[in-house]
């Protein structure tokens, strides 16, 4: 999935030991534009976690999966980015635009077309 927001907040980094050996977490909040502004939390992992070269206040494109989970009775849902891209930088990347259009403009000054004409 994707989704664009303004970065409100990195969270700080959590490090923690399991069966795999370390791993490593960080979060961030993006608001998405509209009639009524939502936040919502995502989470990168591992080597993507070098996101401190971002800057609140930046518009995002952030690539993420949905995943849910039970536990003890209650549903756990996270958003998990595994592709973030400054919309700034998405526009450098963009095609040029297209020239303008010429629009026809009949020449007024022309003699007018023949009665009969010869075809």
């Amino acid at each position: 999935m994707e989704i664009k927001g303004r970065l409100v907040q990195i969270l700080s980094v959590q490090t923690g030991q399991g069966r795999n050996g370390e791993w490593k977490k960080q979060d961030f909040v993006i608001e998405m534009e509209g009639t009524y502004p939502r936040k919502a939390c995502f989470t990168v992992w591992g080597d993507k976690v070098n996101i401190g070269s971002l800057v609140e206040g930046t518009m995002l494109n952030v690539y993420f999966d949905v995943e849910s989970r039970e536990y003890q009775g209650k549903w756990f849902t996270n958003l998990t980015a595994w592709k973030i891209e400054s919309s700034e930088d998405s526009l450098q990347n963009a095609p040029p635009p297209l020239p303008p259009i010429e629009v026809y403009q009949p020449d007024m000054d022309a003699p007018p077309m023949p009665d009969n004409p010869p075809f």
